[in-house]
């Protein structure tokens, strides 16, 4: 069983003993604490609470708002939801805050609790330490019976949320329907399932192929949207001559998309095809993570904006979007940030933007994918022993590489000519994960393994 606290939430396995996995009682205590500090920072009850179809999903949202009615808040319960939904919702209800129930990509035995502000943004790591410390302390008081909070079931926020895509200045409904598209989805059998065909109906989408599109928390395969787990969004593509394939996770943040040979458009390509048409119409800034591709910073420069790197991680991600005033970013899972709509990834706004872009370009998914700049990535991970000193064995490789371009706002990111490579510690096991990126499949490989020798060098 596990339990992992961190920028991200509150995630863990269902089951166990308390503090060793998700159980019931440590819902309760940290679902408790991060209300009342709510309540206490905004002087406002209402909180809004939604979920995603996964099988532990129903108990878990029911501890939540049973546990904020017992604290005296006011819940607003959006039922079946998405991650986006839940983040518009909150503004939108004037709440203090929200709570998501997914563990995003991880498979079916997870869950968590996705924590966001007023703003409907996610919690910064300062306030998320904030709620771990009074949520294992218990010092807080549960309401009396007559102040006990109250609950409010909503599922008008499918609509909401669509409107609020179709309401985007460059989100062309027009454009879209008339180029015909033939589309398959696999939703892994979670909200996308619900969310994502009725995007595509309400931007003019009449021929939606659903594959895995039963919000019964059954999940089909590893719900991670990478290649090897897309094997029945491919056949379904070839199969039906389909112009693309769309696939969510569980919480439908990260979006890919397939091409109409079957093949993956690519999850770092998505905010760098989105990037490209916002780009187009609207002069600025863009963000992605230190591991992201590079070719987001390219197609930025081509249309005269700066591109800018920030650490691993969502919050740190938006943090560095306002600072610079960026127009889009996010993250190379998938992940699109548009700030003319929320500072949140949203695949519905993805979709859209996408959908808008290639139908304007009136070319396939394969022609224009074959015109953006082409980089490939390598993933690999060094084990290492407990006891070893990975920050000082960080400390040494950027004494060995000082005369490159690097940072270390996150770990270390050497830029090379060509290639680029970023270690970072992992913060739950012995390893250090090296991320590297080059023209061809084989640089990106052979740069990793220069790096890894020059680490076991030292450590040796």
């Amino acid at each position: 069983m596990t339990l992992i606290k961190s920028i991200s939430g509150i995630r863990g396995t269902i089951g166990g003993r308390p503090g060793e996995g998700l159980t019931p009682v440590d819902v309760v205590k940290f679902t408790a604490a991060f209300g009342k500090i709510l309540m206490q920072k905004t002087g406002n009850t209402k909180i809004v609470v939604g979920r995603d179809a996964r099988l532990s999903g129903e108990m878990v949202s029911n501890l939540v708002v049973g546990t904020l009615q017992s604290i005296g808040a006011d819940v607003v319960n959006l039922g079946l939801s998405t991650t986006p939904t839940v983040e518009l919702a909150v503004p939108m209800e004037h709440a203090a805050g929200g709570i998501i129930l997914t563990a995003s990509h991880n498979p079916g035995q997870w869950n968590a609790l996705k924590l966001l502000n007023s703003k409907g943004e996610f919690i910064n790591d300062e306030e998320g330490k904030e709620v771990l410390a009074l949520g294992d302390s218990l010092d807080f008081d549960f309401a009396e019976v007559d102040d006990l909070g109250k609950e409010i079931q909503d599922d008008s926020y499918l609509q909401k949320h669509i409107d609020a895509v179709l309401a985007l200045p460059l989100v062309d409904v027009d454009a879209i329907r008339q180029a015909n598209f033939k589309i398959a989805v696999d939703a892994v059998n979670s909200t996308g399932g619900i969310f994502i065909p009725a995007l595509l109906a309400a931007l003019g989408v009449e021929t939606v192929y659903q594959i895995h599109c039963e919000p019964n928390g059954k999940f089909p395969h590893n719900p991670e949207p990478l290649k090897e787990h897309l094997t029945d969004l491919s056949k379904a593509v070839l199969d039906n001559h389909a112009d693309l394939g769309i696939a969510v996770d569980p919480d439908v943040d990260r979006l890919v998309f397939m091409m109409e040979d079957g093949e993956l458009f690519g999850e770092e390509y998505t905010l760098v095809a989105v990037a490209d048409y916002i780009l187009a119409h609207t002069k600025g800034n863009t963000v992605s993570n230190l591991s992201s591709t590079r070719a987001l910073r390219d197609v930025t420069l081509k249309h005269g904006g700066e591109y800018f790197a920030a650490a691993v991680g969502e919050v740190n991600v938006v943090t560095k979007m306002k600072e610079v005033n960026a127009v889009i970013g996010g993250e190379g899972n998938g992940g699109v940030i548009y700030p003319d709509s929320h500072y949140g990834r949203d695949a519905l706004v993805g979709v859209a933007i996408f959908l808008s872009h290639l139908a304007k370009l009136g070319k396939s998914a394969s022609a224009y994918r074959a015109e953006l700049p082409q980089y490939y990535m390598s993933k690999n991970k060094m084990t290492l022993t407990p006891s070893l000193d990975i920050d000082g064995l960080l400390s040494k490789m950027e004494e060995k590489y000082k005369g490159e371009q690097y940072t270390t706002i996150d770990g270390l990111k050497i830029d090379f000519e060509h290639e680029w490579v970023h270690l970072r510690k992992s913060n739950t096991e012995p390893i250090i994960r090296i991320y590297s990126e080059g023209p061809t499949p084989e640089a990106a490989e052979a740069i990793a393994q220069k790096i890894i020798r020059d680490m076991e060098e030292i450590i040796n």
